[in-house]
């Protein structure tokens, strides 16, 4: 296989960026170790959490014999990492939609094989991603000197990929024992780089966002795209060099899809959005669904949030579902911070059978107050929201992935430079707000919300609109791309 690092696209790498990367990867070797020629056990068992509703099947390596066999034939690898909660969020998407095409999804977490060189290089980048979110809340020097540039720009270049594929080379070997006719949908770059470094014969690369950066490239793999926008820009992997006109990527490498949404929201997207037009003519309590994510941060907006909102839950003009995700800290330091807030909520923690009756009862029942979830189990933490958003009337969350699913939106100020395109490609749409990049603004959006109806039936009505055209078909046209290479 040619060296990745040295010529993306057919556009050479400087050499100055090739000996970073090299150095870069020797760094990590001597550091994690190099367990390149390590041929690694693989057992498949059932996802507890996924498992049923999904069909998912987790792929665990280094964990001994036994398992299940794979299915040759419909077997769909979802191949993620935990960065986040945005990657897990589209690999549930996918997993929904392969499912509910027929596919078996398996679930490949490159972040979850402890003794691997591959999870200790993963597990140290996800730590220093999550520290700099959560410094960048708290800091505004530290976001506007190195965050957002970092987010927006540095990504942005055809050298950090450079470096990327260099580090997959390390990645590579946990994928050594798995059959390789069996189609791959990378959710973050490195799943699918590494799984075209191992040599797996149908890579489908799932790129989030809506600003186009080197970072997500995985050469060798079919790029698929959320946004027109976004489309182009990899197309001319515009700005990827600096001012640099690059060698375009061919045609074949990438597809336009449309957003990654999981099936059971698509599917039940016209009901839903009638429950929740019919609650704001009968004067209900409108229901805000608030989201941690998977870095922790922004815990100070969200009290802001709160605080607002408490007078109108005890006037029942409005309900609160608040998903902490896995971050129960977040959860203690909140109910300090505001008065009354932990009388107020009713709990519904670690208890998963709990939390699904919840989310399946809200959806024709009456809901009032407060309601808070969290739970110990990543999956469990990224699905609540999943489950919730159905009978909730409004999302508010940052611009990142849940920019693209289907339910009214209020956007929050953003972590990370490339997440604004995300509220801007949802304001166009018609189903979001603009972000909100202060607390005022986030206020007066929840107060249009709550005190006039225009605003959030032309959401929903566009969200019809949206769906008759495709825009949230992403999900299944990604997982039907992997499987037709394979009948090629």
């Amino acid at each position: 296989m040619a060296d990745k690092s040295k010529v993306i696209y057919g556009n050479p790498i400087k050499s100055g960026a090739q000996r970073k990367a090299e150095k870069t990867k020797r760094k990590y070797a001597r550091k994690y170790g190099d367990d390149s020629k390590q041929s690694y056990s693989v057992k498949v068992t059932e996802n507890a959490c996924l498992g049923k509703p999904l069909g998912v099947y987790d792929i665990r390596v280094d964990e001994g014999s036994g398992g299940m066999p794979f299915d040759r034939e419909k077997g769909l690898i979802v191949g993620n990492i935990r960065m986040g909660f945005g990657h897990y969020r589209i690999s549930i998407a996918m997993a929904s939609a392969a499912h509910a095409l027929g596919y078996v999804p398996y679930w490949m977490d490159l972040n979850s094989f402890p003794n691997t060189t591959c999870t200790k290089v993963i597990g140290a980048q996800n730590d220093l991603y999550s520290l700099g979110s959560r410094i960048s809340q708290r800091s505004r020097l530290f976001n506007k000197v190195m965050w957002e540039p970092l987010n927006y720009e540095g990504f942005r270049q055809l050298s950090y990929n450079s470096a990327d594929q260099k580090n997959a080379e390390l990645m590579a070997t946990v994928f050594r024992n798995i059959p390789k006719d069996i189609p791959v949908i990378g959710t973050h770059v490195w799943p699918a780089q590494a799984a075209v470094h191992a040599g797996m014969k149908y890579v489908v690369n799932a790129i989030p966002d809506n600003w186009p950066m080197a970072l997500h490239l995985a050469e060798g793999s079919i790029h698929t795209i959320q946004t027109h926008q976004s489309y182009l820009g990899y197309r001319i992997l515009n700005g990827m060099q600096k001012g640099d006109v690059l060698k375009p990527m061919p045609p074949e490498s990438l597809v336009y899809t449309g957003h990654y949404v999981d099936h059971e929201l698509v599917a039940n997207l016209e009901d839903d959005c009638s429950r929740r037009m019919e609650r704001k003519k009968k004067n209900k309590p409108m229901r805000f669904l608030l989201t941690i994510g998977g870095a922790g941060a922004q815990r100070e907006l969200f009290a802001a949030v709160i605080r607002h909102l408490i007078p109108m839950i005890r006037r029942r003009k409005a309900a609160l579902y608040i998903n902490v995700g896995d971050y129960k800290k977040v959860w203690d330091e909140l109910c300090m911070e505001i008065k009354g807030l932990q009388d107020m909520a009713k709990t519904h923690f670690n208890d998963w059978e709990k939390t699904e009756s919840f989310a399946n009862s809200a959806i024709d029942g009456d809901v009032y107050g407060i309601h808070a979830f969290w739970h110990e189990n990543i999956f469990e933490a990224v699905y609540c929201t999943n489950l919730l958003m159905r009978s909730c009337d409004v999302l508010v969350t940052k611009p990142s992935e849940l920019a693209f699913y289907p339910i009214p939106k209020l956007f929050l100020k953003r972590i990370g430079g490339h997440e604004k395109w995300g509220a801007i490609h949802s304001a166009e749409m018609g189903d979001g707000t603009l972000e909100c990049t202060d607390v005022p603004h986030t206020l007066q959006m929840l107060d249009m919300f709550l005190n006039e109806s225009e605003l959030f039936v032309q959401m929903c009505q566009q969200i019809l609109v949206n769906k008759s055209v495709g825009l949230y078909d992403g999900a299944y046209k990604a997982v039907e791309l992997a499987m037709r290479q394979k009948q090629k």
